[in-house]
This record gives structure tokens, sequence and C-alpha cells, in this order.
């Protein structure tokens, strides 16, 4: 697939087959992530793939923020939002944690490693689609407690940064392309 051709018909998809995509593959997709640029070198990109019942441990972190935001919760509540929480790991058959961690040379500004690590996840997005494979990059308020953190082995100046949900694209879950500003209502040329 030509590049171009493979950042315009990217998408985030949802809903995703069951089926578990090969080592093979998920290994082609972190291999697209180590290429991209980085300030410095520093690499400061961390993957935990998690597959079958090593989603339980994204699903354990979910249930137990979901339980933390609660204010003076019944057992019975408890258990509810955490399996609620638990339950959002299953939605697809391959999770990949994504998470930053920023190098010590004190010329390395973390904002650099963060977008470092966010070219990293457009990396993965376009080999994804580009193998046949659906994937959504997810975020969100979970993804940033020191739960999610200690839970994937984070370090303090760390940051998890999201959620790779990946796999097989279901039969007609491919949705239509977004509208999209065109180029001249974003971009300014100075030629003088």
């Amino acid at each position: 697939m030509d590049t171009l051709e493979a950042i315009k018909t990217r998408r985030s998809i949802n809903n995703l087959t069951g089926q578990v995509p090969s080592k093979e593959l998920i290994t082609q997709i972190l291999e697209a992530a180590r290429w991209a640029p980085n300030h410095f070198n520093t690499q400061p990109w961390r993957f935990t793939v998690l597959i079958g019942d090593g989603r339980d441990k994204l699903g354990d972190a979910y249930g137990k923020v979901n339980q933390r935001n609660l204010k003076d919760p019944s057992r019975e509540m408890l258990e509810t939002v955490y399996q609620k929480g638990f339950s959002k790991a299953k939605r697809s058959p391959v999770v990949i944690v994504v998470s930053v961690e920023p190098s010590d040379n004190p010329r390395v500004k973390k904002v650099e490693e963060i977008a470092a690590v966010s070219a990293a996840v457009q990396n993965m997005l376009l080999a994804a689609h580009a193998l046949g494979l659906g994937a959504k990059w997810r975020t969100g308020d979970p993804a940033y407690t020191d739960i999610m953190k200690e839970n994937f082995g984070v370090s303090e100046k760390g940051l998890v940064i999201g959620l790779i949900f990946l796999g097989y694209p279901e039969e007609g879950s491919v949705p239509e392309p977004p509208v999209r500003k065109s180029v001249e209502e974003f971009t300014t040329w100075v030629t003088e």
C-alpha cells in the first residue's frame, strides 16, 4: 500500500473480530514504531502487548480506576463498576499499552519525548492498516492515572500515552472518511 494512500484511508476501527493476529504481524507493527523520529535518538517508547488473559491486567486497572472515582459506594456498586471497567480490556483480541519513559539527558524535553512516542503510535496505526488489521488509539483519563502506571511498570516520570486496540475489522466496520478542513483553512504561506 502506498504511504499517502495509507494515511488517507486509515480509520479508527471500533468493531474487531475475536481473531488474534499472529505474533509476526504484531512484531511488524512494533518494528514500524521503532523507526519514528525522536530527538537525540532517545527511543523513549515502551510497549506492553496484551493477548488472551494478559488483557486482564488492563481490565484490573480500568476496574480500579472506576472504583476510585466513586463517592461512598456500596459493596455492590464497587463490584459493578469494577466489572464494567474490567470488560473494557476485552474489546479487542490484542491491546498494546504505549508508554513514554523520558530520557535523563538534561537537554531532552519531555514534550519532545511524548511527541516521539505519538509519532511511533502513528507508525503503528499505519502499519496495522497496511497489514489489513484494524486499530484504534484510545486515551482518556484512566490512561493517565497512577493505577495504570503502576499496573504496567511505568516510572514516576513516565506516562501511559494510550492503548492501541488491535485486531481484524468486522465486515462493514470501516467508517466513512471524516470531513476534514481544507489545507487552505489552516495553512499560512510566508514567502517574504
